[in-house]
C-alpha cells in the first residue's frame, strides 16, 4: 500500500488521528478501493470509531493489490507510535508539504514519511501486527430518532461541561427542545449534587426526528474528540440513536470523507426488551430470524469480507480534492452480559458491543468446543 498526503490533507489525517486516540490503544490501517480505513475500539468494547478517507483524498493513493482476487493486507499498529507521527497539528500545518504513508508486509514496516520545508524529511518505522478486519455492523436507517446539526452548536453547547464529567444525557424534550445534562445517579442526593443542564431549541438543528420523550446516555471523552474533528473540518454532525441500551451512532459524511463513532448507551434496567449479547467470544453466531433486526443495529463484528466498491463522487466542498495516480445460536440459552466502562462505578452498565470473528466470507466459522474439567463451586476460597 502506498498513498501520498498533501497540503492541509495532512492536518486533517493528522486530526484524524488525534480523534480515533480517544478511543483505543491500537490503529487499524486497511487499504480497500474505496479508500484508506483507520479505525480503532476501546479496550470495553462500548466505543468503535472508523475513517474511510476516499481515493480523491490523496494526490497518490495504490492499495498494493494487483490481482482482482487477491486479498488486501490489513494491519494494527500502536496508537501511541502512530500519533507520536502527528502530535503538532500546528507544526504540520506550517512546516509539512507532504505525507507518504507506505505498508511494507513483507518487511513489517509501516513507513510514514514528512517532507518538510528546507528539504527535510522525517521518516518514522513503525512495527505493525497483521490482523482481521475491524467493522461495526449497524444499520442507521433503522434508528427511530434522528438529529443534524452544525459541530460548532455541539461544540459551544458540550463546552459547559468540565473535563472530567464522564456522561452525558440526551433528551428530546416538549416543542422540540434538544437538553443535554449531566448524568446524574439515582443513589445520589439531590441536595448535594450539582446538574447542568443545557436546551437547544430546534431552529438549531438542521434536522429533528426524535421520538417524543426519548432519552440516551452515553460517554462524553469520545464525544468530545469527534466534536473537535468535526468543528475544524466545518462539516455538520448527525445523531442517530434508538432506545436506551442500544448504540448511538454519530456521522460525518463528504465526498472524500465518512466518519462512524459507535458508543453504547446507559441500559434501561425497568426494559426487559433488550436482545442478549455476548462479550469476548471467537466466533460470530447466526442469529435468529426474532433478533436479526436488532442484532445488526448494535452488533460489532471482525470481517473479511472486501467493502462494496463505491460510485463516483460529486467534488468536495470541505478538502482539496487530488488526482490520485494508478453456527446457530438459540438466544434464551445465552448469558446477557453487560460490560462495566471503567473509570465508572460498577451499577453503572453500559452494554458491550458484540464482537466475533468471520473466518471465511460464505459464513461464521464454528466455535471452539472445550471440556469442563472442574465446575464452579458455590463455595468462596
Amino acid at each position: 500500500m502506498k498513498c501520498i498526503v498533501v497540503g492541509g490533507n495532512v492536518k486533517v489525517l493528522g486530526r484524524a488521528v488525534h480523534s480515533l486516540s480517544r478511543i483505543g490503544d491500537e490503529l487499524y490501517l486497511e487499504p480497500t478501493e474505496s479508500g484508506l480505513s483507520l479505525r480503532a475500539v476501546n479496550s470495553s468494547r462500548s466505543a468503535f470509531a472508523s475513517f474511510l478517507f476516499a481515493p480523491l483524498f490523496f494526490q497518490l493513493y495504490e492499495t498494493g493489490g494487483p490481482q482482482p482476487d487477491r486479498e488486501l493486507f490489513r494491519c494494527k499498529v500502536l496508537m501511541k507510535s502512530f500519533l507520536s507521527v502527528f502530535r503538532s497539528l500546528p507544526s504540520l500545518e506550517k512546516t509539512v508539504g507532504k505525507c507518504l504513508i507506505l505498508l511494507k508486509p513483507r518487511a513489517s514496516r509501516l513507513v510514514v514519511q514528512l517532507h518538510c520545508k528546507y528539504g527535510v524529511t522525517k521518516t518514522h518505522n513503525l512495527t505493525f501486527q497483521e490482523c482481521e478486519r475491524l467493522q461495526a455492523v449497524f444499520d442507521t436507517q433503522r434508528c427511530a430518532s434522528r438529529l443534524c446539526a452544525p459541530a460548532r452548536v455541539l461544540a459551544e453547547a458540550v463546552v459547559h461541561f468540565p473535563q472530567t464529567l464522564a456522561e452525558v444525557t440526551l433528551r428530546a424534550g416538549p416543542g422540540g427542545k434538544i437538553s443535554l445534562r449531566n448524568y446524574v445517579e439515582d443513589e445520589a442526593e439531590p441536595g448535594k449534587t450539582m446538574v447542568t443542564e443545557l436546551c437547544l431549541a430546534e431552529d438549531e438543528f438542521q434536522t429533528v426526528a426524535v421520538a417524543p420523550g426519548s432519552c440516551i446516555t452515553f460517554c462524553l471523552k469520545e464525544f468530545r474528540g469527534l466534536l473537535t474533528f468535526a468543528e475544524a473540518s466545518s462539516l455538520p454532525l448527525t445523531i442517530h440513536y434508538d432506545v436506551p441500551g442500544r448504540p448511538v451512532v454519530f456521522t460525518l459524511d463528504d465526498a472524500v470523507l465518512e466518519v462512524h463513532l459507535v458508543l453504547a448507551t446507559l441500559s434501561d434496567p425497568e426494559s426487559d426488551l433488550q436482545p442478549p449479547t455476548a462479550n469476548g467470544v471467537s466466533h460470530l453466531p447466526a442469529p435468529s430470524d426474532d433478533f436479526a433486526d436488532d442484532l445488526e443495529s448494535y452488533m460489532i463484528a471482525m470481517e473479511t469480507s472486501t467493502y462494496e466498491e463505491g460510485s463516483g463522487v460529486p467534488p468536495s466542498p470541505t478538502f482539496p480534492l487530488r488526482t490520485p495516480g494508478p453456527a446457530e445460536s438459540d438466544p434464551e440459552e445465552e448469558e446477557e452480559e453487560e460490560g462495566a466502562v471503567p473509570g465508572t462505578p460498577p451499577h453503572k452498565k453500559f452494554r458491550s458491543l458484540f464482537f466475533g470473528s468471520v473466518l471465511t466470507p460464505g459464513g461464521p466459522g464454528a466455535a471452539p468446543t472445550q471440556e469442563v474439567l472442574a465446575e464452579d463451586s458455590d463455595g468462596e476460597y
